[in-house]
């Protein structure tokens, strides 16, 4: 099996650590580990390059860790600190010169038709971003030989897919995931799940939730992704946590 590198390209939740105006020791903090940009990760297996979600910081995140090329965009859903800095492609576009191929349900794409209304119409702006919208369902599918199996969470009452890539798994934004969708989980190797922070959120995991998720579906190794100032330092928290679980922190890459 191809290896597959992961680099974590944001840790952090939709407003960032530092947050605008908040003095906490956690948005103060000088630890590098603190300062998260709005998360995503870029994948790379079998020669081919993966970037899942382009969020507000998507173009400082691509230019900070040197991805030069990209076959394919995966978005887990809607929201805009997950869709934000889809324009900034443009850039692969002038560097393959080739479109890019944007991979989603269809309520995110009809999302990113509202919001890039302009990289959609019939009568295009010249250099706005070239794109081939792919609608994927609830069911495994391929991207130039690479098998991606969605998995099915809930944000909330919202539809969010996480994607497993052999055997590794990434889930974001999520609160609730059905049995069904965790036996699909099982046998993953490294795993990333999303943790807010400690205290009860109506849409995302607290630590504790993401821990049970964790030793049910018994990775080898787990990342905590998605975290907020609330969830404290990471020096701190991350010496509360397993031997075998860490918080992912941006810049990070790990290979599977």
């Amino acid at each position: 099996m191809s290896p597959i590198q992961v680099t974590f390209l944001g840790t952090g939740t939709s407003q960032g650590i530092p947050m605008i105006a908040c003095g906490c020791e956690v948005c103060r903090s000088t630890d590098t580990r603190d300062k998260r940009l709005r998360v995503s990760i870029h994948v790379e297996t079998h020669g081919k390059s993966f970037i899942i979600d382009t969020g507000p910081d998507f173009r400082q995140q691509i230019l900070r860790a040197g991805i030069q090329h990209v076959d394919a965009v995966l978005y887990t859903h809607e929201h805009k600190d997950h869709t934000a800095g889809m324009d900034d492609i443009r850039g692969f576009n002038y560097a393959q010169q080739a479109s890019i191929p944007l991979y989603a349900q269809q309520n995110v794409i009809d999302q990113l038709k509202r919001e890039f209304a302009y990289a959609f119409g019939e009568d295009k702006y010249p250099g706005v971003p070239e794109i081939e919208v792919h609608a994927i369902r609830h069911e495994a599918f391929q991207i130039e030989g690479v098998n991606i199996q969605p998995i099915l969470v809930k944000h909330y009452f919202l539809d969010v897919f996480g994607y497993r890539f052999g055997d590794f798994t990434y889930i974001t934004d999520a609160n609730f995931i059905a049995e069904e969708e965790i036996e699909k989980v099982r046998g993953t190797k490294v795993l990333v799940i999303n943790a807010l922070r400690k205290t009860p959120h109506i849409s995302h995991f607290t630590l504790a939730e993401a821990l049970e998720f964790i030793d049910k579906v018994k990775p080898e190794k787990a990342y905590i992704t998605h975290l907020s100032h609330m969830m404290g330092l990471h020096a701190e928290v991350q010496a509360e946590l397993p031997a075998h679980v860490f918080l992912a922190y941006d810049g990070l890459t790990i290979t599977v």
